[in-house]
């Protein structure tokens, strides 16, 4: 991952519930990588675009062939989470996933490939069908891909 932040440490969410999720994620090993309602969860790993600090965060994820996608919906806000905004900006990220870890490429789908995988996004996780109803924002689908 390009350009870590000199302490080599890890800036967990500063949401206290997400930061939680990360720590239980990271102390099980990963064996602890759902929510309570038992939907699967990866740890994102990236950069920030002002900072240069690693940040990581929590989300839940489908699958699609090899790659791993990821939804920004931001609870359904009007506004992109600040992850993706991230991403946008440097797209190369590490992923935990159970109890691996890789590298990645993020890269935002296309409005084509983002209805095709919509449906299985909202079978993973039902709210995201609220989430898209419930705002104009066109709510991002990232995929990431092994490097």
């Amino acid at each position: 991952m390009a350009r870590k932040q000199h302490d080599g440490a890890v800036r967990t969410s500063p949401a206290k519930w997400v930061a939680a999720q990360a720590e239980l994620y990271e102390s099980s090993g990963g064996t602890k990588g759902t929510t309570q309602l038992g939907v699967p969860c990866l740890l994102l790993d990236y950069v920030g675009r002002r900072s240069g600090a690693v940040r990581r965060t929590v989300l839940m994820y489908g699958r699609d062939g090899d790659g791993y996608l990821i939804v920004a919906s931001n609870g359904g806000s009007d506004h992109h989470p600040l992850w993706y905004l991230n991403l946008l900006a440097g797209p190369a990220v590490d992923v935990r996933v159970g109890t691996e870890r890789f590298p990645a490429l993020a890269e935002t789908l296309s409005a084509e490939e983002k209805e095709r995988v919509w449906p299985h996004l909202v079978e993973v996780f039902p709210r995201y069908a609220q989430y898209r109803a419930g705002t104009d924002r066109d709510i991002p689908v990232v995929r990431l891909r092994r490097r």
